[in-house]
């Protein structure tokens, strides 16, 4: 009897044990030897510690960010319109020879240069009047902020015109198609919201 005891007092002991292993035995949550082998941050790796690092960092703005960074009520829809309006009345002049108009449109050197046209045209005894079919097509070319706060804006200006001119031969109807780039400039931090044109080049139809 002590004998069948004891095998089933030594049954219980090695299921118990077994039981006892197969729960300390096992893997239970994060263990020492699973830990990445680098914790620290090194100096060439920052933690996102703010949204704003980016900004904070100094990185420099290019193009529409820039121009809207220093002047944020930018708008470029609005400033194409109005570009458009100033081709118009920039073509417009020029082929009338307004140069008061001219003046208040343009920069000292691109008023130079059109001035020598009128003068030319006036000694050759010309005139001429622009009639446009549509507005004029504008397309943003490229955006830049230079000195701090002074912006350039280059427009690619699609148009399509009537000119009549009047001359010692006689007179002329001419229908054109003009492609040309017209860079503009302001001062983003001065009080005048008008922008002037620097600079024109022609382009690609």
């Amino acid at each position: 009897m002590q004998v069948l005891e004891l095998i089933i007092f030594a049954g219980l002991a090695v299921i118990v044990l077994y039981q006892l292993y197969s729960v300390l035995g096992r893997r239970v949550g994060r263990q020492p030897e699973d830990r990445p082998a680098v914790e620290t941050t090194s100096s060439a790796v920052r933690p996102p510690e703010r949204a704003t690092d980016a900004i904070d960092d100094g990185i420099e703005l290019t193009g529409l960010a820039a121009i809207k960074s220093k002047d944020p009520a930018f708008d470029m829809n609005r400033f194409l319109a109005g570009a458009k309006g100033a081709y118009e009345m920039i073509v417009k002049a020029f082929a009338e020879g307004d140069k008061a108009t001219l003046a208040n449109l343009l920069a000292p050197n691109v008023l130079a240069s059109f001035e020598a046209a009128i003068d030319q045209k006036a000694a050759e005894g010309r005139t001429e009047t622009v009639e446009f079919f549509h507005a004029p097509r504008a397309d943003l070319e490229k955006a830049e902020v230079n000195d701090g706060d002074l912006a350039h804006i280059a427009v690619r200006f699609l148009a399509e015109f009537r000119s009549r001119t009047k001359g010692p031969e006689g007179e002329g109807v001419e229908d054109r198609r003009t492609a040309e780039l017209w860079t503009f400039e302001r001062r983003l931090k001065s009080r005048d919201p008008n922008w002037i044109l620097v600079h024109v080049d022609a382009a690609e139809a």
